[in-house]
């Protein structure tokens, strides 16, 4: 294996804060999290007991007779479901839900073969095909049963799925590696899985594992449905070249994110910068050509990935819910990985979003699809034959904490803004509290109450939203003149136990256009208030049909906070000048299709003007 040995510049390498650290008190995100606890877990693993994802477990350990139930892939929608109840435990120890979930987990112990093999549909179905067709899932399974055996022993102490993941996890390593099989995993996530592994149990041949993987990719290795697929083949699932030469994002979305995630992942954990700039190659490529303002992204239906450059329709949008939550781990590793802060800002884009669409208010209904119109057809539904999207947010929502705050050699960088407090280790053993209030996103005022364990000197990063062009800053009451440095605010000073950080942030509603490029959105503008985009949904403007609005960049909007609607949201009403004109009016994004069905449009026709300025 060729490794780079190039002197560069050393890599930032900031550390996550675990979720353990972090404390959401806040007025927008604690109540969908008591939502998610109390409803969406327990509606997900209701689903996966009624769909059989539960009992194949059981056959596939002999404690009841029967064949397994679904697809290849269900194994992983339960252990999705376990890891995001290992992180909503957190918010409160719940002795019934724990009690359940050890009862599950019982089932996936029980399940394991002797030589540790793990993957019900095999076990259940056709032993004699495993290891026969990369596209089964079999280690994408597995990389799910890691993190949820990471993310439960965390939470809880309780090491027997992580013993199980550690045992599949040596099994894998019996098979595959330098001098072994080749291996190219059809859906990417066992290797950021593996990564994660290594970093709780600090076995290197883990990550080393995960490298491996990596570099078998490019190299005509794929073997299965997806490389015998004319219009799919190898860039389906980025096997088409090796990852240190890719240019470009190419094929399935989630897949790529994954892959990308996994190659930030292992820099961070090898400190080897081969895959440097072919991340930087990459992110530039899909934020730059192929992003929506939602965070969206993956405009087709087809592969569920990606196109060509520019091709983003409205209406016809695939944008899979996974794919922005995705997006949002990609870059949080980014962030961590070079210390900027405009990959924290796409993490916040799907926060409240491109991720957040996906999920109702109630927590019990699910787009797996989000487009950015629709003329009425498109709704949440209860579950998915494939339930990616449903599980997938049951784990990624209650760990949002780990985005909030990251450590760095000589402070600590404040990524997102929700009130809540943490305890934050950084430098050499040195500790702080942070107790953050704020009413984020509708409001700019954040105050950070800074608790050192003693009088010290170290940094303190304020992310600088890319939204925002207006700022002030005070500290104990006096102004401090703090300039961005990377997208962050950085002060460095001897903090006392009490000190006030002030950060406002201006919040106008801003009108946003496409590139020329973006050929469906010529002639058209959206609006963004803060982090959150807005649009228009029939229940509010049902005298106007579909497609029917205009708007000026002369018009007035009103911004109101409405607490009783949708959970508490500011509204924008957009009102032209002339006398008689139809008044528009927009929700977040996040919150369309919560109420009597109907149109929704994100992008809205521009109607020319005439300005006249007199001086």
């Amino acid at each position: 294996m060729n490794r780079v040995t190039a002197v560069v510049t050393p890599l930032p390498r900031w550390k996550s804060i675990p979720f353990t650290s972090v404390e959401i008190k806040d007025a927008f995100w604690r109540p969908r999290l008591e939502v998610l606890k109390n409803v969406t877990v327990r509606t997900c693993l209701d689903q996966c007991e009624a769909t059989g994802r539960i009992t194949n477990f059981a056959k596939a350990g002999g404690l009841m007779e029967g064949e397994h139930e679904g697809m290849y892939y269900n194994d992983s929608d339960l252990y999705k479901v376990i890891e995001g109840a290992a992180y909503a435990l957190m918010l409160e120890r719940d002795p019934s839900l724990e009690a359940e979930l050890d009862r599950i987990i019982a089932l996936i112990h029980a399940a394991q073969e002797p030589d540790g093999y793990l993957t019900t549909y095999y076990t259940l179905r056709t032993e004699e095909l495993k290891w026969s067709d990369m596209e089964k899932h079999e280690m994408y399974n597995g990389g799910h049963l890691i993190e949820a055996a990471v993310a439960y022993y965390e939470s809880t102490g309780k090491r027997v799925l992580l013993d199980v993941a550690c045992r599949m996890v040596d099994h894998y390593d019996s098979l595959f590696g330098p001098g072994k099989r080749h291996w190219v995993e059809g859906h990417e996530e066992i290797e950021l899985a593996l990564v994660k592994l290594y970093r709780v149990t600090q076995e290197e041949r883990y990550w080393k594992l995960a490298l491996w993987l990596l570099e078998e990719r490019g190299h005509g290795h794929g073997v299965g449905v997806i490389w015998d697929k004319p219009d799919w083949g190898p860039a389906y699932c980025q096997d088409d070249v090796p990852v240190r030469d890719i240019e470009k994002v190419t094929g399935h979305a989630v897949r790529a994110m994954y892959l990308y995630t996994a190659m930030a992942d292992v820099v961070h954990a090898s400190g080897d910068p081969a895959y440097v700039d072919a991340l930087h190659r990459v992110w530039s490529h899909t934020v730059e050509r192929n992003l929506y303002l939602t965070g969206g992204i993956g405009p087709s239906v087809h592969n569920e990935g990606f196109t060509h450059d520019y091709d983003l329709p409205n209406e016809s949008a695939y944008c899979e819910t996974c794919a922005a939550i995705a997006m949002a781990f990609w870059n949080n590793r980014m962030n961590l990985l070079f210390g900027d802060a405009k990959y924290a800002d796409l993490v916040e884009r799907e926060l409240y979003n491109g991720a957040l669409s996906g999920i109702s208010l109630s927590g019990d209904t699910f787009f797996y699809v989000n487009p950015l119109a629709s003329k009425g057809g498109h709704h949440r539904v209860e579950w998915f034959h494939t339930s990616c999207c449903p599980t997938n947010l049951v784990r990624f929502l209650p760990s949002i904490g780990q985005y909030t705050y990251a450590s760095t050699n000589d402070g600590i960088a404040v990524n997102q803004y929700m009130s809540g407090d943490a305890v934050i280790s950084y430098g050499e053993g040195q500790q702080v509290r942070l107790q953050q209030t704020t009413n984020y996103p509708w409001q700019g005022s954040i105050a950070i109450t800074v608790e050192p364990e003693r009088e010290e000197e170290f940094v303190i990063r304020l992310r600088l939203p890319d939204w925002c062009r207006g700022y002030s800053l005070r500290i104990g009451g006096e102004k401090v003149l703090a300039l961005p440095v990377r997208g962050y605010l950085e002060v460095n000073r001897k903090w006392t136990a009490g000190e006030v950080i002030e950060l406002v942030l201006d919040m106008p509603v801003e009108l946003v256009r496409a590139r020329y490029e973006v050929e469906a959105n010529r002639g058209r503008v959206a609006l963004q208030r803060g982090p959150i985009v807005y649009c228009m949904e029939e229940v509010d403007n049902s005298n106007l049909a579909f497609d029917e609005s205009a708007i000026t960049d002369r018009d007035s909007i009103y911004i109101d906070h409405e607490p009783e609607l949708l959970g508490g949201i500011t509204v924008l009403t957009v009102s032209g000048r002339e006398a008689g004109a139809t008044p528009l009016r927009f929700i977040p994004y996040y919150a369309w299709d919560n109420r009597d069905p109907g149109y929704m449009q994100v992008w809205i026709r521009e109607q020319e003007t005439t300005h006249l300025y007199r001086y």
